[in-house]
């Protein structure tokens, strides 16, 4: 993709006012403020304590989500190149339905490896907000569609999109976020690079936009956050984890140094206990 397209798509991805579901989670922020912590937390900063769990959370979450990002985005790119490989009249459906497989199987090691129901639950909701983005937001509105012609390659990732929609639909697989990220950015010719940046620095933002709902920091404050600390927070980590995968598409595979993994059970165990709380704000 030329890098103006690039920059434009991530403009278009990085918007507050997308449909995403985002909304609805915290990500076990909620949770984590109400029981207590961090240790200490009476003494620190609400801006402190902000940023003290988007570390925490960024580095679990980058451990165990962009493995998965990474995989559903390359097995995207791959069918995209079978499909420019065969000829106009070679059916492309064995190359669709394995792409669909992966993707499948990527869905489920995910839900597996997600180990309290709240974080299912939002995850699901936020994959499932996704593809019906792509459906609604990025597709030709009706006015230019008879003068836009798509391609092969388009009509193909489209087709898959919509099929993976109805997979979820029939409960044959689950729709999480890091998957559907993957399948979109894919889709929209995004870099794995940038793919995995963006995804990182959206659950970096929804996490200061928890903190405004949650009046731990106000608007400005959360701005102010976003540009000077969470930067590096994100950088450190896109660094740290571009290369791990999952091992679903690779044959030869250190599972140890390279796979997936949780980096914080404490909060596993604060996100698990969300749906306890008397009265909450989020969903998750």
């Amino acid at each position: 993709m030329e890098g103006d397209d690039e920059t434009y798509i991530l403009l278009l991805l990085s918007d507050s006012n997308l449909p995403t579901g985002s909304f609805v989670a915290s990500a076990g922020f909620e949770s984590y403020l109400k029981h207590g912590f961090p240790a200490g937390s009476n003494s620190r900063s609400s801006e402190t304590r902000t940023i003290a769990f988007i570390q925490d959370s960024l580095e679990t979450y980058a451990r165990s989500a962009l493995p998965f990002v990474s995989d559903a985005h390359r097995a995207v790119h791959e069918f995209k190149r079978s499909i420019d490989a065969t000829s106009e009249d070679t059916d492309a459906s064995l190359s669709m339905e394995e792409l669909l497989h992966s993707l499948s199987t990527l869905d489920q090691l995910y839900h597996d490896m997600t180990l309290n129901h709240p974080a299912r639950r939002a995850s699901t909701a936020q994959g499932v907000a996704l593809l019906t983005l792509f459906t609604k937001g990025f597709s030709a509105p009706p006015s230019l569609k008879a003068s836009l012609q798509p391609n092969k390659r388009a009509i193909s990732i489209n087709t898959v999109v919509d099929k993976f929609k109805t997979m979820i639909r029939r409960e044959e697989t689950q729709g999480h976020l890091p998957i559907c990220w993957g399948l979109l950015t894919g889709t929209l010719n995004l870099s794995l690079e940038r793919s995995q940046y963006l995804h990182l620095f959206l659950h970096a933002r929804s996490l200061l936009s928890a903190s405004v709902r949650l009046n731990e920091v106000g608007p400005y404050g959360a701005q102010q956050l976003l540009l000077h600390a969470v930067r590096p927070l994100v950088e450190a980590e896109t660094s740290r984890c571009r290369n791990k995968k999952t091992g679903i598409l690779d044959e030869e595979f250190d599972e140890l140094n390279a796979g997936p993994a949780t980096t914080w059970p404490l909060g596993e165990i604060l996100a698990g206990r969300h749906d306890l709380q008397h009265s909450r704000i989020f969903n998750s």
